[in-house]
């Protein structure tokens, strides 16, 4: 039986090679171990795992096409919903979506979706696949404001249906998190993210870079006088927080955001780009999401002696669960149930160490998570030379002080309803913008939500 056959474990690099490397640590499958994974797979009749995928991928349906050996047919089931396969293979969540609502993982390991789905966009891009269908010209137009997953997502949804897209981006490099806060080691930039963005150029999307909405130009300007019949905004959450303890302004604390912006977009690991990046001998991330297992293993890769510190136990860490295992694989140290009360300095105004203390957990929290509390006397001093914060992020308030009648929460995020509509008119949004500092696939399921929600918007005489 199908459900017997051992899942394909995927061929990675050695720990002690890569923890020196900036090269992809996971080698992804061949054909036929892909054929393989794919023939356990069940095909159930009402298969969970495409109601816990947030852009509903027919997973059984080209699961079934990669075991006859059709990646054409695989990746034109892929593209009905999804415009960014080999990335959302890389860097999705899939143990807590697709593959943890897998029947098979009940009693066993599920199939590796991701890993399939990551071979058939490899396969796409190796092949010149083209797998979608573009409907005529509608003649009406349609801004998006950010290169990432959801304004990608929103803009291919909207180019297939035949609106005239363009793509403003603030950096000068487009794919918003994707490049400037996946390391290389997990997505490669141009092999992988600069090809999926040029599938979107062939189907008509415009992308201007360098631009400011805010600053350039405003979402009004864009509606009042540049003929755009709606806005979409997926500028993300770049705005980084501290802890506000003592200390955190001496040189050497920096947040997750500039340091793996320097590591990623400025290609500050490699030693032919001038981008100035300080590591030192021991660097301490502080927090435990997907962005704190990213900054500490570019640190380790940049030659520091890298730890995590985090206030709950490992059962309560956020990060993904494959990227704590090669953490762990790298030689990253994990400091558990440790929160900093203050950072500690030189004369010079340099970071020494930091001042923790040691914490159990409590009751639960709303969330049900068990709440960490500090244990009496338990103060301790970490060396350190560099602290960088991954304590996560907020929407930037730039756009929210230059649009007319946009509404924003507590948290600085857009005010948008389920489909994406905010409160002014003409004006949608999504992803981290919306929601605070997420996931790739959720970004792109609220974009594609967007996009259907302007179709009908714009269909209805934008009533």
């Amino acid at each position: 039986m199908a459900n017997k056959i051992p899942r394909v474990s995927v061929r990675e690099q050695d720990p002690r090679v890569r923890a020196t490397n900036f090269d992809e640590v996971c080698y992804g499958y061949d054909g036929e171990e892909a054929r393989t994974e794919a023939s356990r797979c069940l095909g159930c009749k009402n298969p969970r795992c495409v109601a816990a995928c947030p852009v509903g991928i027919n997973i059984p349906a080209f699961i079934g096409k990669v075991l006859e050996g059709d990646m054409a047919a695989a990746s034109a089931v892929i593209a009905e919903d999804s415009s960014l396969p080999s990335i959302c293979g890389r860097v999705c969540p899939q143990e807590t979506q697709c593959e943890g609502s897998c029947i098979l993982g009940i009693k066993g390991e599920p199939v590796a979706i991701g890993k399939l789905e990551r071979y058939v966009g490899d396969w796409s891009l190796e092949n010149d696949c083209k797998s979608c269908d573009k409907a005529p010209a509608n003649g009406h137009r349609v801004a998006v404001i950010g290169s990432g997953p959801s304004g990608l997502a929103c803009a291919s949804d909207l180019a297939k249906t035949g609106y005239d897209v363009t793509v403003f981006e603030a950096l000068h490099k487009l794919g918003g998190v994707l490049v400037y806060g996946i390391p290389e080691f997990r997505l490669p930039k141009e092999r992988i993210v600069a090809r999926e963005i040029d599938s979107l150029r062939e189907l008509g999307v415009k992308f201007e870079t360098d631009v400011v909405v805010g600053r350039t130009i405003t979402i009004d300007s864009l509606l009042d006088d540049e003929g755009f019949d709606a806005v979409f905004i997926g500028s993300g959450a770049g705005l980084p927080r501290f802890m506000g303890i003592e200390g955190e302004n001496l040189n050497g604390v920096v947040s997750a955001n500039e340091f793996l912006t320097r590591a990623n977009l400025m290609r500050a690991y490699d030693e032919g780009y001038d981008t100035p990046i300080y590591v030192g001998k021991r660097v301490a991330v502080v927090g435990g999401g997907n962005v704190a297992m990213d900054a500490v293993r570019t640190a380790k890769r940049l030659g520091a002696e890298a730890t995590i510190i985090y206030r709950r136990s490992e059962a309560e860490l956020p990060a993904r669960r494959e990227e704590v295992h090669h953490a762990k694989e790298e030689g990253i140290e994990f400091r558990m149930l440790t929160n900093p009360t203050r950072v500690l300095g030189t004369d010079n105004g340099w970071v020494r160490g930091l001042n923790c203390v040691e914490m159990e957990l409590g009751e639960p929290d709303e969330s049900g998570r068990r709440s960490p509390v500090v244990k009496e006397g338990s103060d301790f001093e970490l060396e350190c030379d560099v602290v960088i914060m991954a304590l996560g992020t907020s929407p930037n308030p730039l756009l929210k002080q230059t649009t007319e009648g946009l509404e924003t929460n507590r948290r600085g995020c857009i005010v948008a309803d389920e489909a994406g509509a905010t409160t002014r008119k003409g004006v949608f949004a999504g992803g981290d913008a919306v929601t605070g500092a997420a996931t790739v696939i959720l970004a792109m399921g609220a974009g594609r939500r967007a996009a259907r929600a302007i179709d009908e918007y714009i269909r209805n005489g934008k009533a």
